[in-house]
């Protein structure tokens, strides 16, 4: 089967990054930004072009989703397969009249940060069960983790994502503001945070919870709300009222 990857950013690189560990033959990697193609193809060995998209079975779209669709109109194939890896869009954005499909790899993915592509959980959709298989046993090449979905089920897994990933990584920046703006090297922090995540992996979320919110510890919570201003003082509010109304306190 002949593949291309369209797109040059984090998960482009890393889906062709898995694909070429796991031998799954790629003709090329196409997109705009030439800087970046020359990386990846350097990285990896994989042809790229900024200007001529090649011929394949199957394209896979790598791009944000604003650009989904106008870049699916690039696809002038008739009898291929189109999956775009986005985690909210529908397969139906995608604009031709090749068969469509949904290929999203639930991760956070940043270019310096090497990953286990065993370990992600793969979401797949097609329009039919060929296509199902076909996009299976590619996902199935690279991880242990490979499951089929709907649009509807995939609109909560990526919410739930935002959630679980998102808002805790802009958690973490504004901590590690207030830690900077008291010369307190983060690093101190990292245990408490590994200790935080590994625990949910032996506890429900709701059951792990601690500190003064949970404790309804009126003292420190105006304490803390004395040494804050700004965005990071609303966060606080905003997050220790979400923890007392699920508790009830």
């Amino acid at each position: 089967m002949q593949i291309v990857i369209i797109g040059s950013g984090n998960v482009a690189f890393h889906l062709a990054k898995a694909f070429v560990l796991n031998k799954i033959p790629l003709v090329q990697i196409f997109g705009r930004n030439e800087k970046e193609l020359k990386k990846i193809s350097g990285e990896l060995n994989i042809l790229y072009s900024t200007e001529n998209l090649a011929k394949a079975d199957l394209y896979i779209i790598c791009v944000s989703d604003n650009s989904v669709e106008d870049v699916s109109k690039m696809i002038t194939e008739n009898n291929c397969l189109v999956a775009h890896t986005s985690g909210s869009l529908p397969k139906e954005i995608l604009s031709g009249n090749y068969r469509k499909g949904s290929f999203y790899p639930l991760q956070t993915f940043s270019r310096s940060k090497a990953l286990d592509y065993l370990k992600i959980p793969f979401f797949i959709e097609a329009e039919n069960d060929d296509d199902r298989k076909i996009l299976f046993n590619i996902a199935s090449k690279i991880s242990e983790n490979v499951m089929e979905s709907t649009p509807e089920k995939r609109k909560y897994i990526h919410l739930t994502a935002v959630f679980a990933c998102n808002f805790v990584n802009h958690l973490f920046a504004r901590a590690k503001e207030i830690s900077d703006s008291q010369e307190i090297p983060f690093d101190y922090f990292l245990p408490l945070i590994d200790e935080t995540v590994q625990k949910i992996y032996e506890i429900d979320p709701k059951s792990a919870q601690t500190g003064p919110a949970v404790r309804n510890d009126k003292r420190v919570l105006e304490l803390h709300e004395q040494l804050l201003s700004g965005e990071s003082l609303e966060i606080y509010k905003t997050m220790n009222h979400s923890i007392q109304k699920m508790y009830e306190l």
